[in-house]
């Protein structure tokens, strides 16, 4: 195969890419005062998604669960994407690891 083949391959593959990433479904959390905005989360069960979290804090957090086998420390004022594998319906913790107290779920239907 040719380089320029290979390379229209190429570009076509990564456009591909994007457009599938654009294709999964975004829910938004915010860390704010101590408490997670929305305390409980609705996801869509058996497809993947983007969880985005932003923290609004004056402190850093980390994001973890256990449930969603997901761990991000997010400055103060930042926000981060976690990608999240689909599924099966029901409930999934999270909570800030450095505030045990700011707890929430997802809760996949």
């Amino acid at each position: 195969m040719s380089i320029p083949r290979l390379l229209v391959l190429a570009t076509l593959a990564l456009f591909a890419a994007a457009a599938q990433a654009e294709d999964v479904a975004l829910y938004k959390l915010v860390a704010r005062d101590g408490k997670f905005d929305p305390a409980v989360l609705e996801v869509a069960a058996g497809k993947r998604f983007r969880l985005e979290v932003t923290n609004e804090g004056k402190k850093p957090i980390e994001f973890e669960s256990k449930d969603l086998k997901q761990e991000k420390v997010i400055a103060a004022g930042a926000k981060a994407t976690v990608y999240v594998s689909p599924l099966k319906p029901g409930e999934y913790k999270y909570v800030d690891d450095f505030d045990q107290s700011n707890s929430g779920k997802l809760v996949a239907k």
